[in-house]
């Protein structure tokens, strides 16, 4: 490989100190300002600063293979218009040094990395990547450096990722033979329909008024449809001058490749820039006097899934301290962590069991992103009548635990937490540590204090060992009214208003262009002309030459797969597989138990078991008990409902539980004990089981049709999946909008008719849990020093267990073909859809191709056409090949039907497509990038364990991969697109607010809500709400 054949000679540990310049030391245009060895992480921290620029630059350096670059700029947002989101995408549409359209989407298909991104923030934009491979690394590093400091930002990239106005259907409507609603205008834009379908969420709508009430000074940097279409493109240009500059940036490294070689890359893309002042403000939330509380109240939409009267969310929230302290913002998360975190806290018990509420508001816990931390805590699902109670709970809740005190055993169980957390070996450590410095970096918070762990618990032990320390925090943040509360209101008339406005905001810009060109056909004529001029432009896309790009070759990918050593050994009669690796001191402990003809009504009510028992108790423990002995003794536990395709025959599948653990070495047993504890003894008879169980499927159902809207392609595939093979049914059932439907079902049940049916089949689930042990296996991940400690221990756990399965009846299923075509009626302002087809198993020399196929169509045609094109935020091809299906999706599309087309056609295009040499090399380099991507420890031999996929199949696999041909590639789109849906095998599903379009070849199915109709349908309608305006 690349990256191991330079490397050369042994050369010392990379967190060797001595090895590095000393602090005012320069190094490639750098100097070192200072650095720090950090044991507990096993790092070595360099800060160091651009000479020329003022650019700040961050290198943490660690023994570890996945390695991590940022940049990153302030980017403080001057209104609700998201120009930082928008210039995020334009930036990465083309450069100087890489001149072609979409540089960024062009290099997923010609790297080896594990993670690519860009993200904006609150108040900062930041671009990382991740990748194993030193020439990969360097290609990454130039092309997001150029992407940043030199991107071309041209006028087309702004309306295409921006906004625009445009016909619906330009290539229709210039042919002449285009319906009423292709020539119909409308406005157009990626980031235009990705923020309308983040508005389509109640939750993410709640969070956005509460920070406009608190921090009026951070403005919407995702922007707002509403405010969007006032950006102008000298606007975004404007504001990328002033803020993507280097004395603006901040730059980050993480690994093991040597530091001298990134300065030097760096500071010749920085050099060619002279020091400027940056935006260094640090912006603060708003002032709450001493003279009482502030309250305001903002509308939203509701929730046609959740019972009208409990559709308030209010939260309240304090100022706390100036997050540069250290000690006190770490002092105030476990504050936070022990009012909230659990079923048995204090917050929960009195506001959220007390029946106040059904779950929390998204902002709810102690933000300390920004300089001065927030701390809010608010409910969901809450009645007008209980508003006020809301708030006096709160204040009656601080004042009970401020006169009682914080118990110590809960401390100590949040730092052992902590201290697991800290042993685990993660494959995304270095994308952790980004993560967890990068906010307050950019607030002015030293990033050394963040990585100073063992300084911070030292110096928390030390105020803790004096008494009162947590209290007193309390006293001086908590216990008094300097406080905001938000409450929403659901408004019937919401979404109409929304529809109204965009209807008046259209017509207005209709209009402006008709003043500026005369007359309304002209007007059209020149809208029509940018549209196809962009169309244009758009399709060069898929014809130009790459070259200027850097690639690494499949050629570096080992045709050997990593082999990882397992072996097998029988416990009790139990089959147990053996992972022993350095661990530091962890077991990892999981568990699967299969069941037999599992009837379809418990199958459907296994996640609300997996929830109930850790929820209800047990008779001789309470949940809070249960939980402080679960933070004391390991670092957590869990049951989960289990399914696997056979790799053998992908129509065959076994489907079970699940259970997993991780545990620090000497607390083993205790783990095996608290398991057991909790899925035999949970209490479902106890005088507040049907209480607790309602107010978890209330907690689950609240806010059901915002959580479809942030996945919603997920949740389409999973219905058009679950029509072709017996896996994806049952998931669906577990995982699906069938399983969101009978959550919401169930929640909304009178409590006159009770839960009792319910707890019955709970109970049933629960006999089964642990049965059965021919049909149990167990897995272990440890190191070789634990290991006949951890066989005692599993002995003793395993010969505890019920030795026989009651089996249930065998019940006839039920018949779940689906139509060809189903639509979901759902109140969003976009639409999310997807297309099934059934393949062939794992082993089968076809799944090779397929994988390929798949990469080739998302890169050569669908992205283009989908995203690029019809403006959607996201669309694809995927291949399942565990489970035998071929699909695609689109996310946040405006444009669905145009989707339909292209998807339905894209078989044929890629049996008609001359692919190239380069095409295949691409589409290998993307497959492998998941393939060769780093896993922790502890997912380590997992394929294996769960779904029987062995080393010899996946090498097999693996080679296959490597050697698929194009005419392999056409064969298979033939045969597995093309063909099957020519026979209608295949299954689709959308999802949004229906439309003419979808008409009587549809099936519609009914989610339990009457989604209302629009009230803007046409362009006179659009009309009458501007002259209304």
């Amino acid at each position: 490989m690349l990256r191991n054949a330079s490397k050369g000679v042994v050369r010392k540990a990379v967190t060797e100190l001595a090895q590095y310049p000393k602090p005012g030391e320069k190094i490639h245009g750098f100097t070192l300002l200072r650095s720090k060895h950090v044991p507990e992480l096993e790092l070595t921290a360099l800060h160091l600063q651009h000479d020329k620029t003022g650019a700040d630059y961050l290198h943490v350096a660690r023994e570890d293979k996945n390695n991590v670059f940022s940049i990153g700029f302030k980017t403080n947002p001057p209104d609700h218009t998201g120009v930082p989101h928008i210039l995020e995408h334009t930036t990465l549409c083309g450069s100087e040094k890489y001149p072609i359209r979409d540089p960024f989407f062009k290099m997923l298909p010609r790297t080896l990395s594990n993670f690519m991104n860009a993200f904006t923030a609150s108040d900062h934009t930041f671009y990382p990547f991740a990748t194993t491979n030193e020439q990969d690394f360097k290609n990454l590093m130039s092309v997001y450096l150029d992407a940043t400091l030199h991107p071309l930002l041209k006028q087309n990239d702004f309306a295409q990722e921006g906004w625009r106005v445009g016909p619906e259907n330009a290539r229709a409507a210039q042919a002449g033979d285009a319906k009423a609603e292709d020539s119909k205008l409308v406005f157009k834009g990626v980031v235009y329909n990705e923020m309308k379908g983040q508005m389509s969420d109640a939750g993410y709508l709640y969070y956005m008024k509460f920070l406009e009430e608190i921090f009026p000074a951070i403005n919407n940097s995702g922007g707002d449809p509403q405010m969007m279409t006032d950006l102008t493109y000298e606007q975004l240009k404007k504001f990328h001058a002033e803020h993507y500059h280097p004395s603006n940036a901040k730059l980050f490294t993480y690994g093991d490749m040597p530091l001298a070689g990134h300065l030097q890359e760096v500071d010749t893309q920085l050099s060619s820039f002279e020091r400027i002042q940056g935006d260094l403000e640090v912006r603060r939330p708003i002032e709450i006097d001493n003279d009482g509380p502030e309250a305001v109240q903002v509308h939203g939409p509701i929730d046609l899934l959740v019972d009208r009267d409990m559709q308030w969310k209010t939260s309240t929230s304090w100022l706390m301290g100036d997050t540069t302290n250290n000690l006190e913002t770490f002092s105030l998360g476990i504050i936070s962590s022990l009012l909230m975190d659990g079923y048995g806290s204090p917050l929960y018990r009195n506001l959220i069991e007390a029946g106040l509420g059904t779950d929390w508001t998204p902002n709810t816990g102690f933000d300390n992103t920004g300089r001065v931390g927030i701390f809010s805590v608010g409910v969901t699902g809450v009645k007008e009548a209980d508003l006020y109670k809301v708030k006096l709970a709160l204040h009656r809740t601080f004042e009970e635990v401020h006169r009682n005190g914080f118990d110590n055993s809960k401390v100590d169980g949040h730092l052992h937490q902590l201290e697991i957390s800290l042993k685990h070996k993660t494959a995304k450590f270095g994308l952790g540590i980004l993560q967890r410095i990068k906010p307050a970096w950019f607030q002015g918070v030293d990033p050394f204090d963040s990585l100073a762990w063992n300084d911070t618990i030292s110096a928390f032990q030390t105020e803790m060992a004096k008494g009162g320390y947590l209290e007193g925090l309390m006293e001086k943040y908590l216990l008094n009214d300097r406080t905001l509360t938000v409450t929403m209101i659901p408004d019937a008339d919401y979404e109409k208003e929304v529809s109204k406005e965009e209807a008046a905001r259209l017509a207005k810009k209709i209009f402006e262009v008709t003043e500026a060109a005369g007359s309304e056909a002209e007007a059209r004529a020149q809208l029509g002309k940018q549209e196809l001029q962009l169309l244009e432009e758009q399709s060069k896309s898929s014809t130009q030459d790459l070259s200027c790009l850097p690639t690494v070759h499949v050629r570096d990918i080992p045709r050997q797969q990593e082999v990882i050593d397992v072996r097998d050994s029988k416990v009790d009669n139990v089959n147990v597989q053996w992972r022993e690796a350095p661990t530091n001191g962890l077991t990892y402990f999981r568990a699967v138990n299969l069941f037999e003809n599992l009837p379809e009504e418990l199958r459907a009510l296994i996640p609300l078991f997996t929830d109930s028992i850790m929820r209800l108790g047990t008779k001789d423990m309470t949940m809070e008990q249960l939980e402080d002995l679960i933070k004391l003794k390991t670092g957590g536990i869990s049951a989960s409902y289990f399914a696997s395709s056979s790799p053998l025959n992908f129509r065959l599948s076994s489907e079970g539980m699940s259970f997993a653990g991780t545990v620090l070495d000497r607390n083993v047993a205790d783990m095996f004990q608290l398991l057991q504890k909790l899925v035999l003894e949970t209490d479902f008879e106890s005088a507040e089981a049907q209480s607790r169980i309602r107010q978890l499927l209330q907690g689950s159902a609240d806010g059901a049709v915002g959580h479809i809207a942030s996945s919603g392609h997920v949740y389409a595939r999973g219905y058009a999946e679950a029509g072709l093979t017996n896996y994806f049914r049952i998931k669906e059932q577990v995982s699906g909008l069938s399983q969101v439907k009978l959550v919401s079902s169930l929640a909304s049940r009178p409590e006159a008719e009770g839960l009792a049916d319910v707890i019955e089949k709970l109970k049933a689930i629960q006999n089964l849990a642990l049965s059965g042990p021919s049909s149990f296996r167990t897995a272990i991940t440890c190191g070789t020093e634990s290991v006949s400690t951890n066989e005692a221990a599993l002995q003793k756990f395993l010969s505890a267990l019920p030795k026989s399965k009651q089996s249930p009846l065998k019940i006839p299923s039920p018949d779940f073909s689906r139509n060809t075509k189903t639509f979901f009626p759902l109140p969003y302002q976009v639409y999310y859809g997807a297309l099934a087809v059934p393949t062939v198993s794992y082993t089968s020399t076809s799944g090779a191709p397929l994988q390929i196929l798949a990469q080739l169509l998302t890169h050569k045609y669908l992205h283009h056409e989908i995203r690029e094109k019809g403006g959607a935020y996201g669309g694809g091809a995927y291949s399942s090949g565990l489970n035998g299906v071929f699909g695609f999706y689109s996310y946040r599309d405006p444009n669905p039907q145009n989707t339909i087309e292209i998807i339905r056609d894209a078989g044929q295009w890629a049996v008609g497509k001359q692919w190239t040499d380069r095409d295949l090399e691409e589409a290998k380099l993307s497959v492998f990038q998941s393939v060769d991507a780093p896993q922790s420890v502890s997912d380590e031999g997992m394929n294996r364990f769960l779904s029987g996929v062995s080393d010899d199949m996946m090498q097999e696999r693996r080679e296959r991969l490597l050697d698929v041909t194009k005419e392999q590639v056409k064969e298979a789109a033939q045969k597995y697109v093309v063909d099957p849906l020519k026979k209608g095998e295949g299954r689709m599903v959308f999802l949004g607010e229906k439309k003419l379009w979808v008409d009587g070849t549809w099936e519609t199915k009914d989610m339990g809500i009457s989604a209302q109709e629009p009230e803007i349908t046409d362009e006179e309608d659009v009309k009458e709400a501007a002259l209304g305006s």
